[in-house]
């Protein structure tokens, strides 16, 4: 009974994820990068200063914490075992082609993720904690006037913060721990417990305190592994290019243990580990943005798309030519495995191995402090503010939990919610884009 169940649930699962949504993910990117006139990338310089360099005026703005706790809140939740174990997933199951297709959904995802940031700012409101609520529930409610969609996508959310954003991450956690130092997954559970308890039971504001001094370390010593295995292989990078592109376009023949791709396979994983990775169009992340201080929607927008760019287009990226500099990407290893031995291919004596590992427990780290905060405001919008405590406990609960289950199942019904989360969000972003477009238009014509 139980296998057949997976089995429906895991064909529910490829059935949502098929051409359908990577058309309207994709879809919605290229819509609104047209009618924003690719501000994404003439505007990118702009608002990686506008998220780096802080101004004290925006700290006497309405919100709860900075845009730079803001971006670092979404980037704790978007930076996490998808970087490490999806990109080298989307690769052996897809080729080197995939990694293309997963910077196609981080250029357009820029796109969709200022959407989601401009709405969520516009429609946020004050809780009775004082605090700032937002995000797509809201908007979708409140802009469209559709309230039944936006109590369906805080539905999806919630469960999703209980797969993807909590027991998958500390299991992955407890798996590195175990398998580098033969900690057992009970001792590890207590212990990713306990300091997740230290930091979500403050709230948004402790979250965000963490995410701004944790997440900005993580990504630095994960970049300089990485960088240092490009610069030692830096004549090979080319070639490495030319790969990428042409598999992107061809069947890549099956070699080694590798079993081949169709081009359409190619894109399929591409595009789903690439929203995988840095969520656009989930509608996750404008929940940490709707906290953000800020006198407009537009400024806290334009700082929330390079979370799309750090995510994917960098951290990715790094992950991709490492994995396919190694010559390991057809040896029929997948996941986290495989990016650990082509770091440890690199950079021996196992350095490779513990940057990987101390990487991968650092991101699933903050991926569950960011996806509690969803999963929070998801779980109050549906329940009230009265339900915040009990959520925060049961959700430290199943950091322990997830570190001792099997959890194919969670993985797969966590990625359907993922999905069911973005059908909601992406009709609220294609029925509010005019209003996407006016405030776009209002702040740049009152700056200049």
């Amino acid at each position: 009974m139980e296998a057949q169940i997976i089995k429906v649930i895991t064909a529910l699962r490829d059935f949502i994820w098929g051409v359908p949504l990577i058309i309207l993910l994709v879809g919605t990117g290229m819509y609104l990068t047209l009618i924003l006139k690719g501000l994404q990338l003439r505007g990118l310089l702009y608002s990686l200063f506008l998220a780096f360099i802080k101004r004290k005026e925006d700290d006497q703005e309405k919100g709860d914490i900075s845009h730079f706790q803001a971006l670092m809140t979404a980037l704790a939740a978007t930076v996490g075992t998808g970087n490490i174990a999806g990109v080298a997933t989307a690769i052996a199951a897809g080729g080197p082609g995939a990694l293309f297709w997963m910077w196609i959904t981080g250029v357009f995802g820029m796109a969709t993720k200022y959407a989601e940031a401009v709405l969520a700012i516009k429609y946020r409101e004050v809780d009775d904690f004082g605090t700032m609520s937002g995000g797509p529930m809201y908007y979708i409610s409140k802009g469209l006037g559709w309230k039944w969609l936006g109590v369906l996508f805080a539905i999806f959310a919630s469960i999703a913060a209980f797969g993807i954003g909590n027991m998958v991450q500390s299991n992955s956690v407890a798996e590195a721990v175990k398998t580098s130092i033969g900690i057992p997954n009970w001792v590890t559970g207590i212990i990713l417990a306990t300091l997740t308890a230290m930091v979500i039971l403050g709230g948004i504001k402790s979250i965000a305190r963490v995410t701004q001094y944790l997440v900005p370390f993580m990504i630095v010593i994960y970049f300089a592994g990485a960088s240092l295995i490009l610069l030692l292989n830096i004549s090979a990078i080319p070639e490495i290019f030319v790969l990428i592109i042409k598999s992107a376009f061809t069947p890549t023949a099956a070699a080694g243990g590798f079993l081949g791709a169709t081009v359409m396979q190619t894109i399929r994983i591409g595009v789903a580990r690439g929203v995988f990775s840095n969520e656009s169009g989930l509608g996750s992340a404008p929940i940490a943005a709707a906290a953000a201080k800020t006198p407009n929607p537009v400024k806290q927008a334009l700082v929330s798309m390079t979370q799309t760019f750090i995510d994917t287009l960098v951290v990715c990226t790094m992950t991709g030519l490492v994995i396919l500099l190694s010559g390991l990407w057809n040896s029929s290893r997948t996941g986290a495995e495989l990016t650990a031995l082509a770091f440890d291919r690199a950079l021996p004596g196992g350095l490779g191995e513990f940057i990987v590992t101390v990487s991968l427990i650092f991101f699933a780290y903050s991926t569950i402090l960011g996806w509690c905060y969803y999963g929070e405001k998801s779980i109050e919008y549906l329940f009230s503010e009265a339900a915040v405590k009990p959520y925060r406990i049961f959700f430290v609960i199943f950091v322990a939990v997830g570190t001792f289950l099997k959890l194919e199942t969670v993985w797969t019904v966590a990625d359907l919610m993922n999905g069911f989360m973005a059908f909601p969000n992406l009709v609220g972003l294609i029925g509010l884009s005019a209003i996407i477009v006016s405030e776009t238009n209002k702040y740049f014509y009152k700056k200049h």
